[in-house]
């Protein structure tokens, strides 16, 4: 029976493996158009899409020659299809209709915002619908191109000042047969377009997924094909770009995810065995996504399991989005269910709690996606962009390895109400990239000359009035030695800092002369000026920097109401023609991380550094406690503490400062995660809650770095030292930490004065709940120098009493235990004092009595 029966099994496994995978083979599509808007009467092919000329096609009007309101454009400063040409609309709305089969199809929209004949790209507002779906309404390609461009600049990607673009929608065409595309501009506008594409996908590759999740939700819509979707996002996580003619017959594209992973902790990007092939099977179809993408993935690797792997995606909000990740085990000590399980979180909730994509998958090679929805708050209501976040993070549960990967996210926004349309991104228009084409009419416009140059002096005369009254009611809060305020259109505050002209501004910085730096930092270059004979710091924003008009009006209106010794003194700011430049005190010894490594500075003496702590902890303990609710500073690291002439600290930099809750009996606010590398909380990064602990982690990190002398993250060391608050806890935690400590430091540091310094920076980096509020880290802080200058006061009279040892021993016989007294237990040993804290002269309570938990700080 046995020898029977092995056969038919083998036989009957072999059929169902045959018949339940597939290699990668394209998707046939039924429908396949490509409208290259615009060009001559031609037809290009390029790779296996043939472009066809919109010029008396099918797909327009028969009029479309003789209208007066459509003409090609040409030629642009892209030479490729479809990009080459356009086809404009400036007075009324214009339908592509093409004839379809049923079902859903890709409807891809290319963009390249370029001047057109006479045409104002910054004129151009227009809206797009199709079959009853309205697509983009007052859309701007001019500021999307702009946005985008922006991402890619902050990202440190060269490329284009105006890029091209390519929106796409999927729209479910019903009995109609036939699909439209309406271009309707707005008034005194125009509308144009580069090219169109159409292309049919499989009924079910997105709608109507089976295992769709709710994510911080108890329901949520399905996405069925009465709704309209919007690709935001298809990434190739780990992988490079994969254009659309290599993908499985739908021409999707799919980015590079590194404009997106946040921080450093970005892992690995292992690749799979070439000679090994991928494995669809009747559940994942060979049309689900290509090859490449699920050879390549983001492993967490060797990372701490104390760090999330992350990505921050901009979107619109006030929209459900439908996300799609994209797994497919390509590791191959990952064999067998349990080895791996991780979490899932979007938007800080817990989308999956125990991913064990072995267990779902055949192992090795076979590709699986898991499907969520999430409602995106538009707590605004501006439907402004809000950032979505993705992230995975070990489950402790994990049998073997502490590890998550992704191979691919897809992000889709579904129509509320029959509309995908949202607001322009908010960019500042600059001036617009000129392609002359076609003849210009050379007649001066009379009409619009007069009526500006009348314009022009109504405005002057109001500007006047408002001078003339803002200088009657407005002075400078620096009383005479700056001078009078200058009058402003500005809304920024000039009660209590003065605003410059950029004509000052200029002047004190020789033209913004390069020979005036004296520091570049995030927010852009820093000059050394002089105003009314008074040295300041002006700080003048990059416009590539990832600071911004948000940062600029955070710092003014913070520094603009605080006053303490421990915090930079705000003189005034300029904002005239699109400048944002902030006056600050000048701070002579600059910056404490120029004093601590990386520099020909001499080493700071022990105990100026302790002084230097207490007064940065005094400052955001003062932010912390001074005012009706807490200012939480979000960016605490050593470039951020400044130094006067007399070495007093001075906490800087509030562009990215938020104020706690409002209501006292929450502890917490929630906010996107800002701040810098190496110094940001991990709780915090977690969860997303912003607390005032938050800061006191950081200020521990600067602790660590003002005792070791080297940057927090240092990416070529071993694992466990790369991070310093990592390597400081583990060496704190093992009695070591003398041996990380500056060099310079080894024989100066007193024992006492080490531990006591040390035990404060780590409780610091303690989980949320254990750290120490600023006023502890002020009082611990205040002990740990109390404690070094005793043991230099005892070390002093220690050498003092050595120096009269051979008067006082003259007739004594020296014993073991007496030489014990000096070598074993001495008051002074290798330099340092080994005073035990039992000592009755030492106990805090006597030595430190005068500021114990003292109050009104």
């Amino acid at each position: 029976m046995l020898t029977l029966s092995l056969p038919f099994f083998y036989v009957a496994l072999l059929f169902a493996f045959t018949t339940t995978t597939t290699t990668a083979q394209s998707y046939n599509a039924t429908d396949r158009f490509f409208l290259d808007c615009g060009s001559p009467s031609s037809t290009t092919t390029i790779e296996d899409r043939r472009w066809e000329s919109d010029q008396n096609s099918k797909f327009v009007p028969s009029n479309i020659i003789t209208t007066t309101t459509s003409f090609s454009a040409t030629p642009l400063q892209l030479d490729h299809i479809p990009y080459s040409s356009a086809r404009v609309f400036n007075t009324s709305s214009f339908t592509y209709t093409s004839p379809v089969s049923e079902g859903p199809k890709f409807l891809r929209l290319y963009f390249y915002p370029a001047t057109y004949s006479n045409f104002n790209p910054y004129q151009s507002y227009f809206s797009v619908s199709s079959n009853g779906y309205s697509l983009l309404s007052n859309f701007s390609a001019f500021l999307t191109a702009k946005y985008l461009a922006k991402i890619r600049s902050d990202a440190g990607i060269n490329g284009p000042q105006v890029p091209s673009f390519v929106k796409e929608f999927i729209i479910s065409v019903t009995d109609a047969q036939a699909l439209n595309v309406t271009f309707t501009p707005s008034p005194n506008s125009y509308a144009f377009i580069n090219g169109i594409e159409i292309v049919s996908m499989p009924d079910d590759l997105y709608y109507n997924s089976k295992n769709l999740k709710p994510v911080g939700m108890t329901s949520a819509p399905d996405v069925t094909n009465d709704q309209a979707l919007e690709n935001i996002y298809r990434l190739n996580i780990g992988g490079k770009q994969i254009a659309g003619d290599e993908n499985t017959g739908m021409y999707r594209s799919w980015d590079p995810d590194d404009n997106y992973i946040f921080g450093a902790a970005f892992g690995l990007t292992p690749e799979y065995n070439k000679t090994k092939q991928i494995m669809y099977t009747t559940e994942i179809p060979n049309f689900t996504a290509p090859e490449l993408l699920y050879r390549t993935q983001r492993s967490m690797g060797t990372l701490s399991d104390k760090y999330n792997l992350t990505w921050i995606l901009p979107v619109d909000s006030g929209f459900y989005y439908y996300l799609r990740l994209h797994f497919c085990n390509i590791i191959p000590q990952y064999n067998r269910s349990g080895q791996v399980i991780f979490k899932i979180f979007i938007n800080n909730q817990t989308a999956d709690d125990e991913i064990d994509l072995l267990s779902l998958t055949r192992g090795s090679g076979y590709p699986a996606f898991k499907d969520y929805i999430l409602f995106v708050n538009d707590p605004d209501g501006n439907r402004g962009k809000q950032d979505l976040w993705v992230a995975l993070h070990p489950n402790p549960y994990s049998q073997l390895y502490l590890d998550a990967y992704l191979n691919g996210l897809e992000v889709f926004k579904l129509s509320m109400v029959g509309s995908l349309a949202s607001p322009n991104p908010n960019v500042s228009p600059t001036t617009p990239p000129t392609v002359t084409t076609g003849k210009r009419n050379n007649k001066p416009p009379y009409a619009i000359i007069i009526g500006g140059i009348g314009g022009a002096l109504v405005l002057l005369s109001i500007l006047v009035l408002i001078v003339f009254h803002q200088r009657r009611r407005v002075k400078s809060s620096y009383g005479p030695a700056y001078g009078e305020s200058k009058s402003s259109h500005s809304t920024l505050p000039t009660d209590r800092c003065r605003r410059f002209s950029l004509k000052e501004v200029r002047a004190a910085t020789g033209e913004f002369n390069d020979d005036f730096i004296i520091g570049i930092g995030g927010f852009g270059k820093v000059y050394k000026g002089q105003i009314d004979n008074v040295a300041v710091a002006i700080k003048r924003l990059n416009e590539s920097s990832n600071q911004g008009f948000i940062e600029f009006h955070t710092e003014i209106g913070m520094l603009s109401k605080l006053r303490h010794v421990q915090l930079v003194s705000l003189i005034g700011y300029c904002d005239d023609e699109r400048e944002m430049i902030l006056v600050y005190d000048y701070m002579s010894h600059g910056t404490l991380r120029e004093h601590l490594y990386k520099t020909n500075k001499p080493p700071l003496p022990w105990k100026r550094r302790l002084h230097i702590c207490i007064g940065a902890a005094k400052g955001l303990h003062y932010l912390h406690t001074g005012a009706k609710r807490a200012i939480i500073h979000r960016d605490v690291k050593s470039t951020n503490i400044l130094l006067d002439e007399n070495w007093v600290a001075k906490v800087s930099d509030f562009g990215l400062s938020k104020l706690g809750p409002r209501d006292q009996a929450q502890n917490h606010v929630t906010t996107m995660v800002k701040g810098s590398i190496g110094y940001v909380d991990p709780q915090y990064y977690r969860t997303q809650q912003l607390t005032d602990k938050s800061d006191v982690y950081s200020f521990g990190v600067v602790l660590l770095e003002v005792l070791c002398a080297r940057p927090v993250i240092i990416p070529r060391l071993p694992k466990e030292q790369v991070s310093l608050a990592e390597w400081g806890k583990y060496c704190y935690g093992k009695g070591t930490l003398n041996e990380i400590i500056d060099p310079k430091l080894t024989s100066v540091v007193s024992a006492e004065c080490l531990r006591q310094f040390g035990e404060v920076a780590v409780r610091c980096l303690k989980e949320h709940s254990e750290r120490p509020t600023m006023d502890d880290v002020v009082w611990g802080l205040e002990f740990a120098l109390q404690l070094q200058e005793t043991a230099e006061k005892t070390a002093t009279e220690a050498v003092s009493e050595i120096q009269e040892l051979p008067f006082l021993m003259q007739g004594v016989t020296t014993t073991d235990d007496d030489e014990d007294v000096f070598t074993g237990s001495s008051r002074i040993r290798y330099g340092t004092s080994t005073i035990s804290s039992s000592d009755e002269g030492l106990k805090s309570e006597t030595v430190f009595s005068e500021i114990l938990k003292p109050t009104g700080r």
